[in-house]
C-alpha cells in the first residue's frame, strides 16, 4: 500500500472530483447459496444492477450457512466479519439472511423491495468525494477534502454468476447472482485531506471504492466505470 499527500494543485482537483456525477447509494446484501430465503433478495439486487445506475449493489456471501449442506463457492469470512460489525453497530440481536444494509447506516431484510427502494431514495447526500479509475497495470484511487475521519476500503466483485446449486436448501435450483464480492481490502486511511493510493487490482472483474467512518457510515464511494 502507498499513500499520497498531495499537493494545493492537485488537492483542488479532488476537492471537485465526484461533482459531476452523483456518488451511488451503497446496498450491501448479505447472503448465501444455501439459504432457501435469499433468491428474492438476489433477484433485487440484480434488478438494481440493471437498472440503477445511481446504486452500488455488493453481494456478501456469507460463510455460516457453509456447513448446512451446501458450500457457497463465493463465500468469505471478511463478509461474516463484516456483517457481524453492523449487527454490533445497528444494534442488531445478531446475524441473519437475507440482510441489505444501506449505506451503513440502515439494515432491513434484503428481500423487501420497498424498505429497499424507500431506504434508497432517502439515503443521504455522500460528502466526500471518491473516485478510482486505471493507470497502467494499477488502481489510482483519489479521495478528496473533507471533515472526519475514515476507511479507505478497496472491493473487488464479479459482474455475473449462474450457480446450478447441488444439495441444501436450494437443492435443485440453479441461481443468477449479480456484482459477487470477491475481496475487500483497506488500503488506507483518510483524516479530512486529500489523498491518492495506488493499488494492484484485487480479485474481481470490477472494482470500488468506499469510504467508511468508524461508526459503520458510508460518505463516499465510487465504482471503477468499465
Amino acid at each position: 500500500m502507498r499513500t499520497v499527500i498531495v499537493g494545493l494543485g492537485l488537492a483542488a482537483a479532488l476537492a471537485t472530483a465526484g461533482h459531476a456525477q452523483e456518488a451511488p447509494t451503497v446496498v450491501e446484501l448479505f447472503t448465501s447459496q444455501g439459504c432457501s430465503s435469499c433468491p428474492p433478495a438476489d433477484a433485487f439486487l440484480t434488478d438494481l444492477a440493471h437498472q440503477r445506475h445511481d446504486v452500488l449493489p455488493l453481494a456478501f456471501h456469507v460463510t455460516y450457512w457453509d456447513y448446512l449442506g451446501w458450500k457457497d463457492p463465493y463465500s468469505l469470512e471478511v463478509a461474516t466479519v463484516r456483517q457481524r460489525d453492523y449487527a454490533l453497530r445497528l444494534g442488531e440481536d445478531g446475524v441473519y439472511t437475507p440482510q441489505i444494509v444501506v449505506d451503513g447506516a440502515i439494515g432491513f431484510v434484503g428481500s423487501d423491495r420497498s424498505q429497499g427502494l424507500k431506504a434508497i431514495a432517502s439515503a443521504a447526500h455522500k460528502t466526500v468525494p471518491v473516485s478510482v479509475a486505471r493507470d497502467g497495470q494499477t488502481l489510482l484511487i483519489k479521495v478528496g477534502a473533507g471533515t472526519g475521519k475514515a476507511q479507505v476500503l478497496l472491493v473487488g466483485f464479479d459482474f455475473s454468476h449462474k450457480t446450478p446449486i447441488g444439495r441444501g436448501e436450494n437443492s435443485g435450483r440453479t441461481l443468477l447472482e449479480s456484482n459477487v464480492v470477491r475481496s475487500l481490502t483497506p488500503v488506507g486511511a483518510w483524516s479530512g485531506v486529500p489523498v491518492a493510493l495506488r493499488q494492484a487490482p484485487p480479485v474481481g472483474e470490477g472494482f470500488a471504492v468506499l469510504l467508511q467512518t468508524e461508526d459503520g457510515h458510508i460518505i463516499g464511494a465510487a465504482r471503477l466505470a468499465s
